[in-house]
């Protein structure tokens, strides 16, 4: 088990040596870039390879409505946003600090895997490959879920770059993968399974929000439950879809705040400060 260990890439460790550090610093920042590139490139471009049909990502969202399209500009600034702080998390791994360094370095496998899983839902996505995109998001999913129950306590800005933003997101995504796989969509039947499974998005960020005080979750799925919320009111105004999206984004909101405001002034024990030099971002999730 110890040599299994010592070259499982996703085995926690308490220091890692000088090479691994430089490889998680190359292979982090080029699975980073590719992520961002092929992201960039299919909202601006459609694939113009094979032969099934090919959209841009927002095109193929609005291509297929469904009971989970959302819309395009909350989707735009999520990722943006997201990538931004991916960024800053990259930057920890260049930090004089060991300490940050190894923290870094301690979930730079997950996050790496993340990235490449990301590149092939979006070129698979794009080209109407909506099983095997599933698949990926289901992997992605997997590999997340790791990421975020094994590595718990990680700084607060490493936990948001690498585990709850990209978690959300895939949690969300595979009911909005997931329903472009359904025929028809649009009809009856699609539309009231739609109206149950969008509940989950509320009872999955609940779970994180009251189990583990994650306010960081609750606001993620808020968030994108207002890009669904958005699209189905744009869409069909004379629905029940749109009203169950906004419901959820104002419950998680609601209950964000409330989680969030106690652990920022310090006043809950689940994000305590050890003085009043403490610096927020390096505040445990979990005790």
């Amino acid at each position: 088990m110890a040599n299994w260990n010592a070259y499982n890439p996703f085995s926690r460790r308490e220091s890692h040596s000088g090479g691994s550090i430089i490889a998680y610093k190359i292979f982090t920042l080029l699975s980073w870039l590719l992520s961002v590139a092929v992201s960039v490139y299919y909202v601006l471009h459609a694939p113009t390879d094979g032969f099934t049909i090919r959209r841009r990502i927002w095109d193929q969202n609005y291509l297929y409505p469904t009971a989970f399209t959302m819309n395009s500009v909350l989707g735009d600034i999520y990722w943006i946003v997201l990538f931004i702080l991916q960024l800053s998390y990259i930057a920890h791994l260049f930090s004089r600090k060991q300490e940050v360094v190894n923290w870094a370095a301690t979930v730079g496998s997950h996050f790496i895997l993340n990235n490449l899983l990301h590149f092939a839902f979006v070129m698979l996505f794009v080209r109407s490959h909506f099983a095997w995109a599933e698949v990926m998001l289901i992997i992605n999913f997997i590999n997340l879920s790791g990421l975020y129950f094994r590595h718990s306590t990680c700084p607060r800005l490493i936990h948001v770059a690498v585990a709850s933003g990209p978690l959300a997101w895939t949690f969300v995504a595979i009911y909005w993968n997931g329903a472009l796989m359904v025929h028809h969509p649009h009809n009856l039947v699609a539309r009231i399974f739609g109206n149950i499974f969008i509940w989950s998005i509320l009872a999955y960020g609940a779970f994180f929000i009251f189990a583990f005080k994650d306010y960081t979750m609750g606001f993620a799925l808020s968030v994108l439950s207002a890009a669904i919320g958005v699209a189905q009111f744009q869409r069909q105004v004379i629905a029940l879809q749109w009203i169950f999206a906004f419901v959820i984004m104002s419950v998680l909101f609601i209950a964000t705040v409330v989680v969030a405001v106690p652990a920022w002034t310090g006043r809950d024990a689940m994000w305590r400060r050890s003085g009043p030099e403490a610096d927020a971002e390096r505040d445990p999730l979990l005790e």
